[in-house]
């Protein structure tokens, strides 16, 4: 089975935030590269660039968690997106809400975690870099 990977772009502060997301879900980033590393004449980077983020990944169970600063050449992403969500299935109401309460912090919680109609514990919220997740336990899992 195919194992999906979330992408994030950030404006600039993509290793700030990976750093609190590693502080939350522990584990050591697989890679981080900068753009300075890649810059030649053919691809000359900004003083201003050199040292944000190209990659970054996090490995999270199975999963990466990955990221870049998109550079200011190609204009800003929008922060307040909604289109997607990152949704974590955690293995017992403890981790998730170990999860929820380490993520949540100063960002706006949209639906406090706890049992759902449907069955399951869930909750929702923008993180305070302005990256929207979903954390759910199943017990019927």
């Amino acid at each position: 089975m195919a194992i999906i990977n979330p992408h994030i772009n950030f404006n600039g502060n993509a290793e700030e935030a990976f750093n609190f997301y590693k502080s939350v879900f522990g584990g050591e980033f697989a890679k981080i590269i900068r753009f300075k590393e890649l810059s030649s004449p053919e691809f000359p980077v900004a003083e201003n660039e050199a040292n944000k983020i190209m990659h970054i990944a996090l490995p999270i169970g199975k999963n990466i968690l990955m990221a870049n600063d998109v550079p200011e050449i190609l204009g800003k992403t929008n922060e307040n997106e909604n289109r997607s969500k990152i949704s974590i299935s955690a293995e017992s109401k403890e981790e998730a809400d170990k999860l929820f309460n380490g993520l949540s912090v100063g960002g706006q919680i949209e639906m406090p975690i706890s049992d759902s109609p449907w069955g399951s514990y869930f909750g929702m919220f923008r993180d305070k870099y302005g990256i929207e997740w979903m954390i759910d336990f199943d017990p019927r899992r």
